[in-house]
């Protein structure tokens, strides 16, 4: 048994990490850098760069502008994103689009709605899970426009109709939807959330038709907040008709 585990040591693939590691910052990336390796069966040689001077003295010897770095068989590989590259791991791209941001919001907002059912009812079966779905999505996407709302507006001044020739409409916008979910949730106001949510969501269907079927633009949606990579078309129309059939449901159902 000992005999094998030598064998395997023998055997296991071995990194060199240098990462920083001062009493006031510990690199994320560094401790990134060194999970994957580790899970990709890797031995790390971790070696600690505890001072800005020693910091400075490596770069300086390898000719680099940031840390960690990894080296695999005194091959440099590079930083955390050039290792999962090496490792066939996939890389975000600068500026690529992804739709991961709205996947998330409305799969919360789905089990977050069967958890209401649940507590009000007792089941995950009745008519309002869709209702409450829709409204939590309408709040959950209110919210992220909402964090940094000079950056929304700017953006959604690339695509809206409303907004182009009314510049406050796109400070408006995150308010109204927030507010109108929050109401239709409690199922009170319908009066007023129901033309709100009517208005806001025919007028944002009929923008990101125009700017994406019509004018065939490829921009990125404001949908979930001012800096987003969720490219403007199918998930950003849907949100707007979700809306939209929110509102006319519960004008009929009043």
């Amino acid at each position: 048994m000992s005999a094998n585990n030598n064998a395997n040591q023998l055997n296991q693939k071995s990194a060199d990490l240098y990462r920083m590691v001062m009493k006031d910052h510990l690199c994320p990336y560094g401790l990134k850098a060194k999970d994957l390796l580790e899970r990709e069966g890797f031995a790390v040689n971790d070696h600690w760069l505890e001072t800005q001077e020693e910091t400075d003295a490596f770069r300086s010897k390898h000719s680099v502008d940031t840390t960690p770095q990894v080296f695999i068989e005194e091959q440099r590989i590079g930083g955390y994103d050039d290792l999962r590259e090496h490792l066939g791991k996939a890389a975000k791209s600068e500026g690529e689009t992804s739709y991961r941001p709205v996947i998330a919001i409305f799969s919360v907002a789905a089990l977050m709605a069967l958890a209401v059912s649940w507590a009000a009812y007792g089941s995950v079966l009745s008519i309002r899970v869709g209702e409450w779905f829709i409204a939590i999505s309408m709040c959950l996407l209110g919210i992220q426009k909402l964090q940094d709302i000079e950056s929304f507006s700017t953006m959604f001044l690339n695509y809206d109709l409303l907004a182009r020739r009314y510049v406050r409409y796109g400070y408006f916008y995150p308010f109204a939807e927030t507010f109108a979910g929050v109401l239709m949730i409690g199922g009170v106001l319908t009066w007023f959330s129901v033309p709100l949510a009517l208005f806001i969501g025919t007028i944002g269907a009929a923008s990101v038709f125009k700017a994406v079927y019509v004018d065939k633009r490829e921009i990125k949606c404001a949908c979930v907040g001012g800096n987003s990579n969720v490219p403007l078309g199918f998930v950003s129309l849907t949100e707007n008709l979700m809306m939209i059939t929110m509102a006319i449901w519960m004008w009929a159902k009043a």
